[in-house]
């Protein structure tokens, strides 16, 4: 058949990273070829790329009208990000079978480049959900006539860049919750939980580094747990839809009763996901870090953390003050490991002051005559006399410590 002289048509991109995957970013310019391949002489109307983004949300509710009556509710909304058109080969009226303006292409293979800018504007990230998508695509269309058009697409990924470096994703994240169990007219001791992480923002393949404690009261055998989930939440027509996944999980050790457990930097590693979606108005995606106490025969305490997952990741040898403020608050035995036990004792006054100069000084020198007339004798001479004695001896034991009370109950069993 005359239909099997084209043989192929394909659509590659000039890819800007070494992994040779189409992966771009708002204001990135993509480029390729549309390569097409033909076994034997063809007329042809026109070769159209047709490149568009837009994020879409969809699902269906039931709803019940009347006793015997139910109906089916969609719930459907778009946001488009660009729709770019471009004609490679021919002219844009393509409708009609008319000879006239027809391109002859030859046998074998041949190329087409494009190129087209995306918007300046932020975008939304590549994803695909149990209710939504946001999707990139190009759209290669062979138009000949008395022949149906020969249609390609093919996807690209686009990143909306998101820097962890930024003061509010390294600030640390912390919290404390308390729980007391009943059962019947019998009251145990509390079940209390505290968490901290170093900072809100990650990126895929880091660990969390978990600092927390688990403080058992009560009469029964408890088990600090901690997991991290992605919330899907889709709008449309008013209405919010929303799916929530768990990405990862660890468990830690029973903890008795009377017993605490602390995490020193416990980690949980995050796996390769879609990073957070904040700025899209029909499609959000949110991480968050679940630390909780599985309570058999009751409700579990927990603590949400949020988390964002961005795509620039943590700079190594960075100076920001609040990274380094977050970590040195997260973790006491880090200090440990890098400030001494017992501070040094200061410099002697032999080796900061020299006899000549505090000689020197006891004399009254021209340029403070007129300082000496203005003073009284006994004034001029206290201040002259003691301006280069030694301090007070220093020593590491407080004479007047702090008596420091306890005042956080403890547990009945201790």
């Amino acid at each position: 058949m005359v239909l099997g002289k084209v043989k192929s048509l394909t659509i590659s991109f000039d890819c800007l990273n070494d992994s040779n995957v189409p992966v771009y970013s708002s204001g990135d310019t993509v480029s390729g070829r549309v390569n097409l391949e033909v076994t034997g002489e063809i007329r042809v109307k026109s070769l159209k790329i047709h490149a568009r983004g837009h994020a879409k949300v969809r699902w269906t509710e039931s709803r019940n009208a009347g006793s015997n009556t139910a109906y089916t509710q969609n719930y459907t909304e778009e946001v488009e990000y660009f729709n770019h058109k471009d004609i490679l080969i021919g002219h844009e009226r393509d409708d009609d079978n008319s000879e006239e303006g027809l391109h002859t292409i030859h046998s074998g293979r041949h190329e087409y480049a494009f190129s087209f800018e995306l918007p300046q504007t932020p975008l939304a990230t590549s994803f695909e959900g149990r209710h939504g998508s946001v999707r990139y695509w190009v759209k290669a269309e062979l138009h000949r006539p008395w022949f149906l058009p020969v249609k390609l697409k093919k996807e690209f990924t686009v990143f909306e860049h998101i820097d962890i470096n930024t003061p509010s994703l390294l600030s640390p994240q912390a919290g404390t919750k308390e729980k007391t169990l009943c059962c019947w007219f019998c009251t145990s001791g509390p079940i209390s939980l505290s968490a901290k992480i170093a900072r809100k923002g990650y990126t895929p393949g880091e660990s969390i580094q978990i600092f927390a404690e688990i403080e058992n009261c009560s009469s029964r055998v408890v088990v600090p747990k901690a997991a991290i989930y992605q919330t899907q939440a889709f709008y449309a027509k008013g209405k919010m839809k929303e799916v929530k996944q768990l990405v990862a999980n660890l468990r830690g050790e029973s903890v008795s009763s009377g017993k605490t457990e602390t995490w020193n930097g416990k980690q949980l590693k995050i796996p390769p996901v879609s990073p957070s979606i904040l700025d899209c108005s029909i499609i959000r995606v949110e991480y968050s870090l679940m630390v909780y106490v599985d309570i058999p025969g009751a409700m579990d305490l927990f603590l949400n953390l949020p988390l964002v997952i961005g795509t620039i990741p943590l700079h190594p040898f960075g100076s920001r003050t609040s990274s380094v403020s977050s970590q040195c608050s997260m973790n006491m035995n880090w200090l440990g490991l890098t400030l001494p036990e017992r501070p040094e004792a200061p410099p002697s006054y032999a080796e900061v002051v020299t006899e000549e100069q505090r000689q020197s000084s006891l004399a009254p020198v021209g340029a403070c005559d007129d300082f000496e007339r203005a003073l009284p004798g006994p004034l001029f001479a206290y201040i002259q006399e003691f301006r280069y004695l030694p301090p007070p001896l220093y020593s590491e034991i407080d004479p007047n410590p702090e008596q420091l009370t306890d005042d956080r109950p403890s547990c009945p069993s201790r």
